[in-house]
Order: structure tokens, then C-alpha cells, then sequence
């Protein structure tokens, strides 16, 4: 048998059992004006009206320990995780399937935004390569539009093909 609490618990009324007699009893307290009320002894069985429960019969019991939480609606199931597929193209109107296509062109922007080079030397090249060949356009007379000769612009890329063979062959050291 284990030993009684030495600040043993009291009910809703005031009750606590004595941890030398094992009697229930309401413990000594003190008035307002300083003066000690007498521990009082509880008769065996009885049961003051403020701990008495209410009856609650099998049923309401077995309700009571099954009940959902407070706000809980029944049959509802968070949404799935998984993202909704869009609807197939057939289905789509005009608009629907315009705006498709302005998501999927600033999904393609952003992804060549975001590449990464791998060596900061290769942009520097590239950087090179396309402002020569700006310069080589200009020298040919391209970009003059339809009044360029037809002649000169056949000739010349044969020029630039002479001029990459060239440069592939340059060792950098």
C-alpha cells in the first residue's frame, strides 16, 4: 500500500484525506479576521452536492470518450497534396489556351535567366563571338536590308568560315 500525499488532494468542495488517519476531512482554515475554523470529519459514504457528477449512462459515456474534436466537420479530408494537372487542351478556351502559352514562355524565360555557366571565361568568349560578329555584319552590309547585294552577301560567308578555321587553329597558352 503506498503512502498518502503529504499535501493530499481536495475535491471540488473543499474534502481531502488526512494523511495520518486516512479519514476524509475538510482541513483547518483561516476567517478572514485571523480566527482558525476546526478540521471537520467527513461521515464515510456521503457525498457533499458540489462533488456529486452527473449521471451519464453507458452510452453517453462511450459518446462522450468518442467525440470529435471541437470544429471538426465529419466527412471532411484536407485537400490532396499533389498539384491539379490543367485541363487538356480540347476543353481550354481561346483565352485559356493564350494565357497557357504566356505561362509557358515565362517559365522558359525564367529557366535561361536562371542558368548558371560553368566557368566565367566562357561568357567573356561568348561576349566576344557575338559582338564580332556584329561587327562582321556591318562590314558586310547585311542589315541594309533589301537594297544589299545579293553577290556580297553570298561571298562573304565563305570569308567567315576561312576566319573560324583560323582561329581553331590558335593554341592559347
Amino acid at each position: 500500500m503506498s503512502k498518502p500525499a503529504i499535501i493530499p488532494d481536495t475535491t471540488v468542495s473543499g474534502i481531502a484525506v488526512d494523511p495520518r488517519t486516512l479519514e476524509r476531512v475538510v482541513p483547518e482554515s483561516r476567517r478572514p479576521d485571523g480566527s482558525i475554523r476546526k478540521e471537520r470529519k467527513i461521515r464515510p459514504g456521503f457525498t457533499p452536492q458540489e462533488d456529486v457528477r452527473r449521471f451519464r449512462g453507458t452510452r453517453q459515456q462511450q459518446m462522450d470518450a468518442t467525440a470529435l474534436p471541437k470544429g471538426h466537420i465529419l466527412g471532411w479530408a484536407p485537400p490532396p497534396a499533389a498539384p491539379v494537372l490543367p485541363a487538356s487542351k480540347a476543353s481550354m478556351s481561346k483565352a485559356q489556351k493564350k494565357n497557357e502559352k504566356r505561362k509557358e514562355k515565362r517559365k522558359e524565360k525564367r529557366d535561361e535567366e536562371t542558368k548558371v555557366k560553368d566557368s566565367w571565361e566562357d561568357e567573356d568568349e561568348e561576349d566576344r563571338e557575338q559582338a564580332g560578329a556584329k561587327d562582321a555584319r556591318k562590314a558586310d552590309g547585311e542589315g541594309e536590308g533589301p537594297r544589299a547585294k545579293e553577290g556580297e552577301a553570298r561571298a562573304k560567308p565563305d570569308d567567315a568560315d576561312a576566319l573560324t578555321h583560323e582561329l581553331k587553329k590558335l593554341e592559347v597558352r
